[in-house]
């Protein structure tokens, strides 16, 4: 295909499904996805080959959504279905790992048949079952479990399956107006297609989709075969649930322009509902390879296909039915992570050390003030990522999912609930000579006569984030209440009304020595509050004197190094920091 026709067709392609995000986060009712964006769309040609995704969207929902497309077409194959159809599921084995995800697909009928598929796929604000957690021994306990059906058929909804969701679940008026949003967004999206389609006149999108997939799939591999062949290897913990850790053990083997990523040895399935399903597995370990090797590359189908991802059945990573799954991101979301750690010595100064990595997920739930109806809200919060190579990692930052936070006045809005504190997290970044992205804290309360509680889906509590060449570890995050109780996360817990619960995110590790880090850098984290003046001294060996006395509000100049103390200081502590271990390779 000519390059120029090809650069205008794609770039058409990808305003469509932009339009399909704007057109579900404007009319979407929960705030998971209007303000979290913890949502995925895309666009699949008649044989389910995702050609592109919007201009969002978390690995765990795009590339679980673009491996579930295989089982929406074995189930209805593109012939057997009628202008009107809408497909759903939530089966955590075929699309996105758990049943809190809503996967909605819309065929796209051109020239009377199909030419393509749309698709979203969203995280409800409820599914029934327990309370979102990871406490559930089985799948059965987690809510309301549906296999490929239709939503739609001819332009009927299915009756009988909207009202078994609105019986099973908390915040009906939500759950079914996001199902709505997502068959909304994937109208729009196929009639831009349709009518994109008609300018260009375009029978079908099969030959831009092989041309998409052919150049991106080849970009990748040449990426690859740009790497020493090898097997590389490493293994991170994650803090499991009940006390029990979980073992990570990645190997990483480069063989030409492939990549094999297997997760032998790793820890066996969970009683509990931390566990990942393969194509979970799978999501997030594409995705590390595509963003590690060449971001650019556009996300689709042949960005997948030069990478193969194994582990065994019946291991955390690979669980077998019917193992419990709601709160497999926080094992899930490590692996990126994991993986950069093995590739750190195939590719020396270019990965991001360990960080936060996990997001934070607290579901809020109790009763409004004067009232006995209740709220349930589901509150996203992001530590600090990891230092690059030649930058400081970034502030609260999601990655690798990418899920926005919460702003606090739509928190008290939609809740009876306060948020008292909202700030940054002061030598919560792993000291480096780049520094890891710091973490947030906040504090909350209630404000109403009756009950509430809270379910907290939060990790690194036990394990950091790791550095790189030298880095220092990020800080642990801590799920503390204000009179210094630790209650079990993951799992719901009942408070007093009085009560303040403090969330301190864990934070991003270090990139390289401290003790490198120019004194002007470390100078600067003082005076905007990411570094104290202990930690300067300690973690940097910057000696950093405050000169304006007992005031309310210092300003730049009252800070400065004394260059005499630090130059002793580190000349004391040169070599005694060796560097941090992050992989071997065979």
């Amino acid at each position: 295909m000519d390059v120029l026709r090809l650069e205008m067709l794609w770039n058409r392609l990808l305003s469509v499904v932009d339009e399909q995000q704007v057109t579900l986060m404007r009319t979407a009712f929960s705030t998971v996805v209007r303000e979290s964006q913890d949502l995925a769309c895309g666009v699949f040609d008649r044989r389910g080959n995702m050609m592109a995704q919007s201009m969002t969207g978390t690995p765990g929902h795009i590339n679980t959504m673009a491996t579930g497309m295989r089982h929406f077409l074995a189930a209805h194959p593109p012939d057997t279905l009628d202008e009107g159809d809408v497909l759903i599921t939530n089966d955590p084995w075929q699309t996105a790992g758990q049943i809190n995800d809503m996967t909605v697909v819309t065929p796209v009928f051109h020239r009377g048949r199909v030419v393509a598929f749309f698709a979203s796929c969203c995280h409800s604000p409820d599914v029934g079952g327990r309370v979102y957690g990871g406490a559930a021994n089985e799948i059965y306990e987690e809510g309301i479990r549906i296999p490929i059906m239709h939503l739609v058929r001819r332009g009927e909804p299915n009756a009988t399956l909207v009202a078994m969701i609105r019986a099973n679940v908390r915040v009906p008026a939500e759950t079914i107006g996001d199902l709505w949003a997502q068959m909304a967004c994937n109208d729009v999206g196929g009639r831009d297609l349709v009518r994109f389609l008609e300018e260009f006149d375009l029978t079908d999108c099969e030959e831009l989709s092989d041309e998409i997939l052919r150049r991106t799939e080849a970009a990748l591999r040449a990426a690859i075969r740009a790497l020493p062949d090898g097997t590389y290897r490493n293994e991170a913990w994650s803090d499991g649930f009940g006390g029990e850790p979980v073992h990570i053990v990645v190997a990483v083997t480069i063989d030409g322009d492939a990549v094999q990523i297997d997760y032998a040895g790793s820890s066996p399935q969970s009683p509990s509902g931390i566990n990942v399903v393969l194509n979970y597995t799978q999501a997030y370990s594409s995705f590390a390879i595509k963003a590690a090797l060449n971001p650019e590359v556009p996300h689709n189908e042949g960005a997948f296909r030069p990478v193969t991802t194994t582990a065994p059945a019946g291991s955390i990573l690979n669980c077998l039915e019917p193992a419990a799954v709601a709160a497999r991101h926080l094992v899930g979301h490590l692996l990126p992570c994991t993986i950069f750690g093995a590739l750190a010595k195939a590719m020396p100064g270019r990965l991001m050390a360990g960080g936060a990595e996990a997001s934070w997920l607290t579901v809020w739930r109790g009763t409004w003030p004067g009232r006995d109806d209740l709220f349930t809200f589901t509150l996203f919060q992001s530590g600090g990522a990891g230092a690059r190579a030649a930058k400081d990692g970034l502030q609260t930052n999601g990655f690798p999912s990418g899920v926005a936070g919460v702003p606090a006045e739509v928190y008290e809005t939609r809740t009876p609930l306060v948020m008292h504190r909202k700030e940054l997290l002061m030598d919560s970044g792993g000291a480096g000579r780049w520094r890891g992205g710091l973490a947030m804290q906040t504090e909350s309360s209630y404000r109403g006569d009756g009950h509430w509680g809270v379910s907290t889906l939060v990790e690194r509590t036990r394990f950091a984030g790791q550095g790189i060449d030298g880095g220092r570890p990020g800080a642990l995050g801590e799920y503390v209440l204000g009179d210094g109780e630790h209650p079990p996360a993951k799992t719901m817990v009942r408070l007093a009304n009085d009560a303040h619960v403090h969330l301190r995110l864990p934070g991003g590790a270090g990139y390289g020595d401290p003790q490198l880090r120019p004194p002007a850098d470390v100078l600067r984290d003082v005076v905007h509050g990411y570094v104290s003046l202990d930690a300067a001294a300690a973690e940097y060996g910057v000696v950093i004197r405050y000169g304006g006395g007992d005031r309310l509000v210092r300003l730049p100049h009252h800070y400065a190094v004394d260059e005499t103390a630090t130059a002793l200081l580190r000349n004391e502590t040169h070599g005694t920091r060796t560097s941090t271990p992050v992989a071997d390779a065979t």
